[in-house]
């Protein structure tokens, strides 16, 4: 049990600090995890054997529950509304253009049956979330217009629906038929839906009512949420990702309490279990089984790269009278990543036969992706000239909070004013306005989500536009 408590914090410390120096170079965080991993596999320098599908899939299945629920926690869905439509259709209709044509290549160039050509297309149809988030966020690339929203939606939502696709698909290998595939998605969808809604909203009104007396208890009671999500959905036929995906999306775009700590825990939880993720995919990887399957590897990263990814982000973002430049931007940043290879993990260990060495073709094919398009991501956006200094991409964070220290100011509340014995989270305030103290009868008070504000309160109040203030008294 020791030995493999120091192998797992060494391999964290590895991970942590090799990045720390990689990272000055431009390569993406995340590949160096999963090459860490392969260096550490059966071929690797390390040498450790380990080939256990089952058990990688499922730690797997952990690990994309909190990647998923921390990208909808995160998204601001202020800043995500206006562009809603197209990212959504690009995360569903996108996913099958990618999914078919991916397929139909496969089915005719190397001579795979249909089913199993289109199961290849569905696995890797979506962007990877993990990477997409990690890349803007590490590099901080600020984008004009609204693309960081647009790939922060598609990214974040695209993976379920290529789970559905995959699931769909191996229903038909495992000879269930074609008249069960309309039930299986509505079931999907419906049910993860349903899941998500009553659980986020029994969430914030838990919240909001019930004070626990330890800080610490709020992201591990939120935590559990994302969890149960996740299983009630798979439980009852939904599509578990969908659930928790949409979970994290309305509870972190909801004012709730210590809502700013809960963001530092989940972004420390979901850093570990990408280090995790990734490490573990390389392990389980056979790094001499590569060359067997490079050509079509090879050939379908490129085929996905300038022509699936390329019609489908076209024929979609075009109907939106998207400048040219961005929708090619967009249809670059197509990252594969460790989601699609954990749809390939679960493909090998679903029961149907499958001729292809698919996991790694799959696996390839998300490494060739972070390395070459995540790489070359933002020499593309400058080349392009989509970079914007006056802009912050972490604005689509719903944990960004900018520099507004020097500008202070103070409202004292009326008795007749709309926000009087209120609590703050109830109050609509103004999200670009912070309330850091409050001065009540020779007192002075740190408030919080849950503090109500009396009449003749002096609010101390943070902020860049002051203008909503005018509207608090009235």
């Amino acid at each position: 049990m020791t030995s493999l408590m120091i192998t797992c914090a060494l391999v964290l410390l590895i991970c942590i600090t090799s990045s720390k120096i990689l990272y000055k170079f431009g390569i993406p965080i995340l590949l160096i995890f999963i090459v860490l991993g392969m260096l550490s596999g059966s071929d690797g320098i390390i040498g450790i054997y380990f080939d256990n599908y089952e058990l990688t899939s499922q730690l797997c299945s952990i690990g994309l529950i909190f990647i998923m629920f921390y990208g909808g926690f995160g998204t601001s869905w202020e800043m995500a509304k206006p562009i809603a439509i197209p990212s959504i259709l690009l995360s569903t209709l996108g996913v099958v253009i990618t999914a078919g044509l991916t397929g139909f290549f496969c089915f005719k160039v190397f001579n795979t049956s249909l089913l199993e050509g289109l199961l290849i297309g569905s696995i890797v149809a979506s962007t990877d979330a993990a990477s997409v988030f990690a890349i803007l966020r590490s590099q901080k690339l600020n984008l004009k217009g609204s693309l960081a929203s647009i790939l922060e939606i598609e990214s974040g939502s695209n993976d379920p629906f290529a789970y559905m696709l995959t699931v769909i698909i191996l229903g038909l290998m495992g000879n269930k038929g074609y008249d069960t595939i309309i039930p299986m998605l509505l079931n999907q969808v419906i049910v993860g839906i349903i899941c998500a809604v009553l659980l986020a909203k029994l969430t914030i009104y838990l919240l909001r009512r019930v004070h626990f007396e330890i800080d610490g208890f709020y992201p591990i009671f939120v935590m559990a949420i994302a969890v149960l999500s996740y299983a009630l959905s798979e439980h009852f036929g939904g599509n578990g990702y969908l659930s928790v995906y949409m979970t994290g999306l309305i509870i972190g775009n909801s004012k709730i309490p210590h809502k700013k700590s809960m963001f530092q825990f989940f972004d420390g939880i979901s850093w570990i279990m990408q280090i995790m993720l990734f490490f573990i995919l390389g392990l389980l990887s056979f790094p001499s089984k590569l060359p067997s399957i490079i050509l079509e590897g090879f050939a379908i990263s490129m085929f996905m790269i300038f022509i699936a990814r390329p019609i489908a982000t076209f024929s979609i973002l075009s109907w939106f009278k998207t400048p040219l430049k961005q929708q090619i931007f967009v249809s670059w940043v197509g990252l594969r990543g460790a989601a699609s290879i954990v749809f390939a993990i679960y493909a090998v260990t679903y029961g149907v036969p499958i001729e292809s060495d698919i996991f790694h073709i799959v696996f390839f094919v998300a490494l060739f992706s972070v390395g070459i398009q995540g790489t070359l991501l933002p020499l593309v956006a400058k080349k392009l000239d989509l970079i914007d200094d006056e802009s912050q991409v972490l604005k689509t964070f719903n944990d960004y909070r900018e520099d507004t220290s020097t500008k202070l100011t103070e409202v004292t509340i009326s008795d007749n004013s709309k926000i009087a014995n209120k609590s703050i989270m109830d109050s609509n305030i103004p999200q670009d306005l912070l309330i850091v103290m409050i001065k009540r009868k020779g007192d002075v008070l740190i408030p919080n989500g849950a503090t109500n504000i009396l009449p003749q309160d002096v609010l101390v109040i943070t902020g860049n536009d002051f203008d909503g203030l005018n509207d608090l008294n009235k």
